[in-house]
């Protein structure tokens, strides 16, 4: 539970506007949200090995937009990779932007617990 509440603190709660809209575009400012993400979890552990890669591989996700990588190419609210129809019907716009933040918040989560885990 801690584990997800250090999540939510920083990837919500200490997430500004401007780092939300500029850290896709910007490796300073992803690696400035990865770093303020990162700070609930010295709550959690001090280890370094832990904290890089939590930070790490946040900034990466996040810089990169994987998840929406993810959810095109396996076919999380798309036609993804084994999709041979031309019938599929995608679902709303709204629905498949709540799929992708489901699927980052899920990957982040993955990461984090077994970070601290092996890790922490």
């Amino acid at each position: 539970m801690l584990e997800l509440i250090a999540h939510l603190l920083g990837d919500y709660c200490l997430q500004s506007h401007v780092m939300a809209s500029r850290k896709t575009s910007s490796w300073r400012w992803a690696l400035l949200h990865a770093a303020i993400y990162t700070l609930p979890f010295l709550l959690l552990t001090r280890s370094p090995a832990a904290l890089l890669v939590i930070g790490g591989t946040h900034a990466v996700i996040d810089r990169y937009r994987l998840a929406a990588a993810w959810c095109r190419w396996y076919g999380v609210g798309h036609p993804g990779l084994w999709h041979r129809s031309e019938t599929f019907e995608a679902p709303p716009a709204f629905l498949l932007v709540w799929l992708v933040i489901i699927v980052d918040n899920t990957a982040h989560l993955l990461i984090n617990h077994v970070a601290l885990a092996l890790l922490g």
